[in-house]
């Protein structure tokens, strides 16, 4: 690549072998470390009034350059249309999105300062890498600013079938700001295809070669599954710290099997199911009581949106209740810690799992279930159950997949998951971690960078929109 690579995306936060910032932060960290670059976005920090006063540091190998937003911005732009209007609605949750035309001017709003702070950073030969439902005009927003450079768009969360998407007021316009982009990539085929169908059924666009053409403009359009950083985690694995937390779990089963769930605490994730499915395995499986616990890791986020107050609620409920009908003086069925571990830490729990329990309602891609594959034993593997609805499920079909609005099914993989003989784990997870390991975050980073390379430039004015 002649050009330097300009990552933008909300938030940055460059990671390696520290707290884990999530599946986003750890593969553009990795897949920037390959590459000469800026990464840009918002620092998380609030400020009176907002500057566009740039910070640039160094931060785990990384080149970072962040601007600070008013509260107003947080509130309208983050809070509101981010995560209350695209995040559930994104996510089929339309039940819970909230559609404010404040949040409206607060998104656009926030693009247009994005587009002016960071264009003093581009180059003429860089290539630009936006990422996620935060930023979707943010092509535009550039275009307007006279920016020629090839800029692609990696949506990390799933595109909603059509009817979903129509739901959203102005979603034309949103869409229509994705044909300013010479690239869009998607996490799976499922996504890719409801994006077709949307464009080909709702504004009778034209897909073609991979290529979409709709709103006067035309596009290039693929599926590009994220990885893990596959040796990264792998080595953490390795690692002394992991090695300690994996005999401190051991330690701490008294002979017990374990279950393992990490989540970001989300409605998205169904853990309220999930911990449903578990108390449904207990119910119908006696002899498993004092015999097997659940680790559940759900990381607090977004406390300030209602949802998240209540779902929080709801699971410290639906845990105590169950620990409550079947604990005994030396067992609780569920372990539930609302707290985020370290990337080598977690590494040592996922290895002394007997069962990874990953049973979103509706995923991107989820890179927990490629971290529990990657972290195991190989003499001695567990056991990954993986819900049909996270984006993994299209590539890691040797899994035990399940629906997981399904009591019952996911029960039934649970009891199928802790009794599965040693022959069959080691032949599921040879070729599961044979997966993780050849489509990681390298090879995702190089087939959309090469896709957006090869792109034709834009060439035509940024259409009119939110």
């Amino acid at each position: 690549m002649t050009g330097r690579l300009i990552v933008i995306s909300n938030r940055v936060h460059a990671s390696e072998g520290g707290a884990t910032g999530g599946g986003l932060a750890t593969a553009l960290s990795a897949a920037l470390r390959e590459y000469s670059g800026v990464w840009f976005g918002w620092s998380g920090r609030t400020v009176g009034e907002f500057t566009g006063q740039l910070s640039v540091q160094r931060q785990a190998g990384v080149t970072v350059s962040t601007i600070d937003l008013e509260a107003q911005d947080v509130e309208e732009y983050y809070n509101g249309y981010a995560n209350r209007t695209l995040w559930p609605l994104f996510h089929y949750r339309v039940d819970l999105a909230a559609y404010e035309r404040s949040f409206d001017q607060g998104y656009a709003r926030v693009n247009a300062r994005f587009a002016d702070t960071v264009l003093p950073l581009i180059e003429a030969d860089d290539f630009i890498w936006i990422h996620d439902y935060h930023l979707i005009p943010l092509g535009r927003e550039l275009r307007r600013r006279d920016v020629r450079n090839r800029i692609g768009f990696f949506l990390h969360i799933p595109w909603p079938a059509r009817r979903l998407f129509a739901t959203l007021p102005n979603h034309r316009e949103l869409a229509e700001a994705l044909f300013e982009y010479d690239l869009v990539g998607f996490q799976t085929e499922d996504s890719l295809q409801a994006f077709r169908e949307y464009i080909v059924d709702e504004v009778d666009g034209v897909i073609e070669a991979g290529e979409a053409q709709a709103f006067g403009r035309s596009c290039r359009i693929g599926a590009f599954p994220v990885g893990l950083d596959a040796p990264g985690f792998e080595a953490a694995a390795r690692s002394q710290a992991a090695d300690t937390w994996t005999g401190r779990m051991r330690e701490s089963l008294n002979g017990r099997q374990m279950i393992m769930g990490v989540d970001r605490l989300d409605y998205s994730k169904g853990l309220e199911e999930r911990f449903l499915a578990y108390e449904e395995a207990l119910t119908t499986t006696p002899e498993a009581h004092e015999r097997v616990f659940l680790l559940q890791i759900a990381t607090p986020s977004r406390n300030e949106v209602p949802a998240y107050q209540e779902i929080r609620a709801r699971l410290d409920a639906v845990s105590g209740r169950i620990n409550g009908a079947y604990a005994t003086v030396d067992w609780v069925p569920i372990r539930y810690v609302n707290r985020s571990y370290r990337r080598d830490e977690l590494a040592g729990i996922y290895r002394a799992a007997d069962v990874g329990l990953v049973t979103p309602l509706r995923d991107g891609m989820n890179l927990v279930a490629k971290e529990y594959v990657a972290a195991q034993d190989p003499e001695d593997p567990g056991v990954l159950i993986l819900s049909q609805f996270a984006g993994a499920a299209e590539q890691m079909r040797e899994a035990l997949i399940v629906n997981p609005f399904s009591r019952e099914e996911v029960a039934d993989a649970i009891r199928r998951g802790l009794a599965m003989p040693l022959a069959e784990r080691r032949r599921r997870w040879e070729v599961l971690v044979h997966g993780v390991r050849t489509e990681d975050v390298g090879a995702w980073r190089d087939n959309f960078v090469d896709a957006l390379k090869t792109a034709p430039p834009s060439d035509l004015p940024a259409t009119s929109g939110l």
